[in-house]
Order: structure tokens, then C-alpha cells, then sequence
């Protein structure tokens, strides 16, 4: 089954603008069996390979009359939205094919058209990383499947091809022949042209300009005796530029010997003499192409396991594709099909994000003079390389960037569902790192030229149809600058309560707190541990027509409808306290301040509670316990917290098992009982033993196991005893306490209950709650 040209895909012509030649059966038109011809721009209809149909007087286009054009030209390219197409297009039409304003029932053969024209075109675009036709013509994100090409191209993606089944035509051994005779060289055009890609130089300056130029080639055949630079010293410095080729000189008997010498250097194969045949020349031709292959095959190192190679490829393949892998690899090649950004995620896996962005540039190369156009050519590089790698963290999740350098490499990471994980990077990055920090740099607005002290800047970067806010921080290290990106995209939607991973008890308590006309309700966590996600949830929760709700936060994570929200700016003097301070006088019924860091901002938030307003914000604790003590550490009057503070709500983020992979788990009884005995959990949950899953890995979660993240809680409601206790300024643990007693659920608590629903692992719950307790202690 081929891809490019699939038998059951038939087009009926019903066009009303279009008038057919009677005679001859056009209701329908095949696929199968088209020839690849250019279209008349003089004539209206085209000769039909299919049933002999010639083009006579009566299918000459007439003139209009009420314009000055004597000719009509043909309507194939897509510019007319009710033009049919009964043609298979050419290379020269490529960039001018308008596949989206096609009719339907045309759309899959035109695209098939056009994934299938050239080679060379396509790897020129993924070496040149320009926009593929296949995408740019069908950009549906919100619903990909209405669309019937784009489901075509999707069906087949990864499927093997048959080679035999390709339309495009068997490529020809490259051959440049040399020589100083024009009579000869188009002697070998005539004779030699039928067999080869022929190319001709007159003189070895020429011959070595054209060989850099053109390239690809197998075989150089050259005249011994030529003015100037001779057959041999052409050879030799072509052998410098590819030690591979496989050279043949032609010679006369008095330079036999000279000849000679150069074959018996290694650089010449094969010596003809004048006069000789063409059928000598051309089996020398040919087995000097084979020379040049089997050169190949050395030069790999291989392991057969079941003698086949199978290759990713975005073009279908030809029989001499495969011959010439089969003599790289000296396996047979099966092909795989698949979409553009397949084939691109699978080089970036292997060589390392950027390895074409690079690969040619010479920015380490201190001793070569650089001209306007390298410059130009290396600047470019790294500009693709930054926007890939800033491209691949979006597509990855990553909410962070580092670009870490160090003595002998230039580490790139991402944090991924709060991991760091490790980017696979060209081996020579180390070289081009002062470039890329000075690009970031340039981006971020960052004076490049101060490398001593850290700096902080803002980029707003392009992706798909939004913009995403990106915060760079430099630090000055040991081997270079450190630079850290954050990603805030404030396009991304909220989440609700229940996707935060609150099980329905812990989410009606919090929203009965939510539900009152005044207090302080807290969030509590490390850095990155979802706090603002929740109080974005919560203030989506409680928005009704008749409440005003108002923002302060740093930065502007997710835009919420019917909410005011602004965001510090410490440049001018708007802080936490400040903005507070200004919104008391905007009557809100409830505000949200991103964080309370100091005792100013502590302190308006407690007295807006108390005259009638609902605040929500966060603290820097371990557990719900210690924010009361926070407070007191702010030198908040205790009297002041247990009037004001009605919940605390301490808060994790677990890894999310990915559920496409995720397995029951392995562990025995005994097993569970010592992770059960870790988080404080009650023996006789061991009955859970089947609910619980172990991660795996598959391609979906890139072999991680896991894939996004999910909330575990520990909720702390403020009760009559625990504010008698904090009046009495008690210890957090001695809250604590007390609190348990009265039924807190804690983190541990609700990272098992997230077990049990088969979300996340023990390993994850351990890793986040254990210890948290201690910790406070």
C-alpha cells in the first residue's frame, strides 16, 4: 500500500466552469496510472493518458471580449476555488500549488503531489528547517480530523512503503567529467548523458570549482594533459575534498608513466588510454561507482542482528535509495513513512536537539578569517538553535530552562512534571555557549557586555497563535553564565478544584470556608509546588455576578474572565503591600495576593479580613501547621492570626502515572505494609495491594513513566481549640497535634488516597510528604 498514490482515492469531475470535450468517459479520473506532465498555458485541456484524448481546434480557449488578453491561461494552481484538477503536478509547480483553495475530493491527490515531488526539496527544507508544505497547508488544531488529507496523511504515518511503488523516477550516479577539449566533452555529453548525471568542466580550476558547488558526486573522469592545473594535481586536491571518490584518468601512451604515479599513490583507480570506447569508459564509469560505495561500507561499523535496517523517512523511497543503503549498512532497508515532525523528533532523540542548526557552523574556529555572509550564516544558526530549544521545552511540558555550562560541555535542562531532565545536545555545544548566552541575552533585553554581576530580563516569544512570557535570570559561575528561563504562558487554562486532584471531602470543606463573607484562607509549599494554580481555582470556584474579585500577583499566571488582576512591578515601588494597599479602596468583596513575604503585606491582609473582606494567598511552610507560626515570625500579633485565618491548606505536587504504560505494581505485602508504616498509614489498608500501579515508560510519557502532575493536600480548618492554642502562641507541632486529633487529613494521608486511585506511586508520595513532620519538628 503506498501512501503517495493510493488505488482506492478516485476525484469525479462535476466542475460548471470547466467544459469537457464530448466523447470519451471523464466522470471519473484514477490516480492510479497518471503521468507526470507539464500543463499548456495555452490550451484549455490537456492530452489524457488514459484514453489517447488529443487536444484539437475546438479546445483552444477563446478571447474574451470585454478584456485585453488574447490568451487564458489554464487554471491549475489552485487560485480558483471552483477549478478542478485532472493533472498530476510537477517540481516547477511546487511552490506555487494552493492546496487549501482545491476542491475536496482534490486535496488528497494534489498532497500526495506534493509530498512525493523531490527529494532534494524536502531535505533542503528540514536541513534549511523551513515551514513543510504538508503542515502549512493544514494548520487545524482544534478539530485535525474534519479534515480529509490531513486524515489520509495521518492513516499511513509509519506504515512501510513498498519501494517498488514509488513514482519517482531512479536517481543516476553523478559523474563530473574534466577536460580541456570542448569536442571531447561534448562528445561525452552525447554518448555518457543516457547513463549518468553528467556534469562537464574545461580545465582542473573549473572541474574543482563545480565538484564544491554540485557536490553528490561518485565518479570524476579527467584528461591527464590540460593547461594550467594538470589531471593529477586536479585529482589530488579533489581527493582532499573527498577521500572517497573514485578518480579515473584518461591518458595518451607518453603519459603512461606520469599516470601511473598517481594510481600507485592510492588517489586514481583506473587509468584509460586514448583512444578508448564507449563501452569501456562507461563500465569503467560504473565500476568506479561501485568503488565509491564499497569505500562507504568500510567506513561503517554495523551489528547484523536480523539483517535488516529500518529507516524513518519523509519521501518515498527509490530502488537505488535502497541499493545504496544496503551497501552503507549491509542490511536491507525497510521504510517507514511518516509525517515531517516524526522524522525531526527522531534526529533530535539521537543527535541532540539543534544538531542541524549547527553542524556547519565554524564558530570555533578561531584561526579562519570570517566573511560578511559566515558571519551572517553562523548568526542565523544560533538564533534557530535558541528557538529550538525554547520550541521543544513548549512542546515537552517544561516550565523551565537551564542553560548550565560547565568545564567541557554546555548542559541544557528542563523540569518537566517538577524533574529536571537532561537534553541531549550536539557534542561540540561547549564551543558555540558564549554565542547562545548573547543571543538569550539580546532576546531578554540584557546588556551583553556585563558578564561579573546577575542580570534579569523578559522575553516574550511566539508560539503557534500566543505569546509566551519568558523570565530569564543570569549568575555568573565558574565556567561562564548560568542562565534560567522561565516559561508562563498566560494563555494556558486554569484548572477547576476537581482536576487539581482534590477528592471530593478536602474540596467541599475548602469551599465552605470559601463560601464566607470574610477571613484568610492559606496556602502553604516550596517554590513550584502549585500554590497559585490552587488559588486561581479557588477564585474561579466562588466568581458570581455580585462578587468582586480582585488580583495582586508576580507574575500574572492564568487569565480568569471577570476577574481584575494586575501584577507587582518592583521597578516602580508596586509591591505586594502597595497594590493591597490600593485595591482596599477599589471595594472588593475578595482579593487574592499572590504571596505575603513581609510583615507589611502580612498585616493589611489580616486587617482587610477583619473589615469584611475574604483574602486568599500563600505562605513558604513545610505543612499547615507551620504558617501560624510563620505569621507569629512576622511579628503578627497571635490575637490577630486566630481571628482572622479560617483554613490552611498545605499542598504537593505528585507525578501523574501516565496511563497508557502504568502497571499493577510488584510489591509483596511485606513490601506494602514498610511503605505504609513510612507515611503513617494504617496497616489494614494493605487490602488496597491490587489498586496499587508501578510506573513504566512508554513513547507518549517519553519513557518516563509519568506524564503532568497531581495535588496532594493536607487541610487544617481553624478550630476553637487550635485557636486557643495559638493565642498561647504554641509550637507548630503542638498544633499539629491537635489538629490530627480533630481530623486533619495530611499530606501522606492523601497521597495514599491517590495511590489507591491508581494517579501516582508510593515512590512519589515518599519523596514529597515523608518527612514532613520531622521536618517541622
Amino acid at each position: 500500500m503506498s501512501i503517495l498514490r493510493p488505488k482506492f482515492i478516485t476525484s469525479t469531475f462535476s466542475s460548471k466552469k470547466k467544459k469537457r470535450k464530448k466523447g470519451g468517459d471523464n466522470s471519473s479520473f484514477h490516480i492510479e496510472g497518471l503521468q507526470n506532465k507539464k500543463v499548456p498555458v495555452e490550451q484549455e485541456d490537456v492530452s489524457d493518458s488514459d484514453n489517447g484524448r488529443k487536444p484539437n481546434d475546438k479546445d483552444q480557449p477563446k478571447e474574451k471580449k470585454d478584456s485585453g488578453l488574447k490568451e487564458k491561461k489554464y487554471e491549475v494552481l489552485g487560485d480558483d476555488p471552483g477549478a478542478r484538477f485532472d493533472w498530476w503536478p510537477d517540481l516547477s509547480d511546487l511552490d506555487r500549488l494552493n492546496i487549501q483553495n482545491a476542491p475536496l475530493e482534490d486535496r488528497a491527490r494534489l498532497l500526495s503531489a506534493k509530498v512525493s515531488m523531490s527529494i532534494e526539496h524536502t531535505m533542503q527544507s528540514i536541513s534549511e528547517r523551513k515551514n513543510f508544505p504538508l503542515l502549512d497547508d493544514f494548520l487545524l488544531a482544534e478539530n485535525p480530523t474534519r479534515n480529509f488529507p490531513l486524515r489520509l496523511i495521518h492513516a499511513f504515518s509509519s506504515l512501510p512503503v513498498e519501494v517498488e511503488q514509488s513514482p519517482i523516477h531512479e536517481e543516476k550516479v553523478k559523474v563530473l567529467c574534466v577536460d580541456d577539449d570542448e569536442s571531447i566533452l561534448r562528445g561525452y555529453q552525447l554518448n555518457l548523458r543516457k547513463y549518468f548525471d553528467l556534469h562537464v568542466a574545461k580545465g582542473g580550476e573549473s572541474g574543482i570549482e563545480i565538484f564544491k558547488k554540485v557536490g553528490g558526486f561518485s565518479v570524476v573522469l579527467s584528461d591527464m594533459r590540460m593547461p594550467g592545473m594538470s589531471g593529477s594535481e586536479m585529482l589530488s586536491e579533489i581527493n582532499k575534498l573527498d577521500p572517497d571518490i573514485a578518480s579515473v584518468l584518461i591518458t595518451g601512451h607518453s603519459d603512461f608513466d606520469t599516470a601511473k604515479e598517481a594510481i600507485n599513490s592510492g588517489k586514481v583507480f583506473k587509468i584509460l588510454t586514448k583512444p578508448c570506447s564507449s563501452e569501456e569508459l562507461i563500465q569503467t564509469l560504473k565500476e568506479g561507482s561501485e568503488i565509491h560505495q564499497k569505500k562507504l561500507v568500510d567506513k561503517v561499523s554495523h551489528t547484523k542482528d536480523d539483517g535488516k535496517i529500518h529507516l524513518l523517512t519523509v519521501w518515498p523511497p527509490t530502488p537505488r535509495m535502497s541499493r545504496w543503503v544496503y551497501a552503507v549498512s549491509g542490511r536491507k532497508p525497510i521504510w517507514y513513512l511518516g509525517l515531517p515532525e516524526m522524522v525531526i523528533g527522531a534526529i533530535t532523540e539521537n543527535f541532540g536537539i539543534g544538531s542541524d542548526s549547527l553542524d556547519d557552523s565554524d564558530l570555533d574556529d578561531e584561526n579562519e578569517e570570517d566573511t560578511q555572509d559566515d558571519l551572517e550564516d553562523q548568526n542565523a544558526a544560533i538564533i534557530r538553535f535558541v528557538n529550538e530549544v525554547v520550541q521543544k521545552a513548549i512542546v515537552d511540558r517544561a516550565t523551565d530552562i537551564h542553560f548550565e555550562p560547565h568545564k567541557d560541555t554546555l548542559q541544557i535542562r528542563y523540569r518537566i512534571d517538577g524533574q529536571l531532565v537532561p537534553v541531549r545536545v550536539p557534542d561540540n555545544l561547549r564551543s558555540f555557549q558564549d554565542a547562545i548566552i548573547s543571543r538569550i541575552k539580546i532576546m531578554a533585553g540584557i546588556n551583553i557586555s556585563e558578564k561579573r554581576r546577575p542580570q534579569g530580563g523578559r522575553i516574550t516569544f511566539s508560539h503557534g497563535q500566543s505569546d509566551l512570557d519568558i523570565r530569564v535570570s543570569t549568575l555568573p559561575t565558574l565556567y561562564g553564565e548560568s542562565i534560567s528561563l522561565r516559561l508562563l504562558n498566560e494563555k494556558s487554562q486554569p484548572l477547576s478544584m476537581t482536576e487539581l486532584g482534590l477528592l471530593p471531602r478536602d474540596e467541599s470543606n475548602i469551599v465552605s470556608v470559601l463560601e464566607k463573607p470574610h477571613g484568610i484562607v492559606l496556602v502553604t509549599g516550596p517554590t513550584g509546588s502549585g500554590k497559585s494554580t490552587s488559588l486561581t481555582a479557588f477564585i474561579r470556584k466562588i466568581h458570581k455576578p455580585e462578587r468582586r474579585i480582585m488580583t495582586v500577583e508576580d507574575p500574572v499566571e492564568y487569565e480568569v474572565a471577570g476577574i481584575n488582576q494586575t501584577q507587582v512591578n518592583s521597578e516602580i515601588g508596586f509591591n505586594f503591600a502597595s497594590a493591597l494597599r490600593e485595591i482596599l479602596r477599589q471595594d472588593p468583596d475578595v482579593i487574592m495576593v499572590g504571596e505575603i513575604r513581609d510583615r507589611e503585606t502580612a498585616d493589611i491582609a489580616i486587617r482587610a479580613s477583619l473589615t469584611g473582606h475574604l483574602v486568599l494567598s500563600t505562605l513558604h511552610t513545610n505543612d499547615a501547621p507551620g504558617a501560624i507560626t510563620r505569621l507569629v515570625d512576622m511579628e503578627i500579633e497571635p490575637f490577630l492570626i486566630a481571628s482572622s485565618v479560617e483554613m490552611v491548606i498545605a499542598q504537593r505536587l505528585v507525578r501523574r502515572l501516565c496511563q497508557e504504560c502504568c502497571l499493577p505494581t510488584k510489591m509483596t505485602e511485606k513490601d506494602l505494609l514498610a511503605s505504609l508504616s513510612l507515611l503513617e498509614i494504617d496497616p489494614a489498608e494493605k487490602t488496597f495491594l491490587d489498586k496499587v500501579k508501578d510506573a513504566k515508560g512508554c513513547p507518549k510519557c517519553q519513557n518516563l513513566g509519568y506524564r503532568g502532575r497531581v495535588g496532594i493536600f493536607e487541610l487544617m480548618r481553624m478550630s476553637d481549640s487550635i485557636h486557643s492554642l495559638v493565642i498561647k502562641s504554641a509550637s507548630a507541632p503542638d498544633i499539629r497535634e491537635v489538629a490530627l486529633k480533630e481530623g486533619m487529613s495530611t499530606l501522606q494521608g492523601s497521597g495514599w488516597q491517590q495511590i489507591k486511585r491508581g494517579l501516582t506511586t508510593f515512590d512519589e508520595v515518599i519523596r514529597y510528604a515523608d518527612g514532613v513532620v520531622e521536618e517541622e519538628v
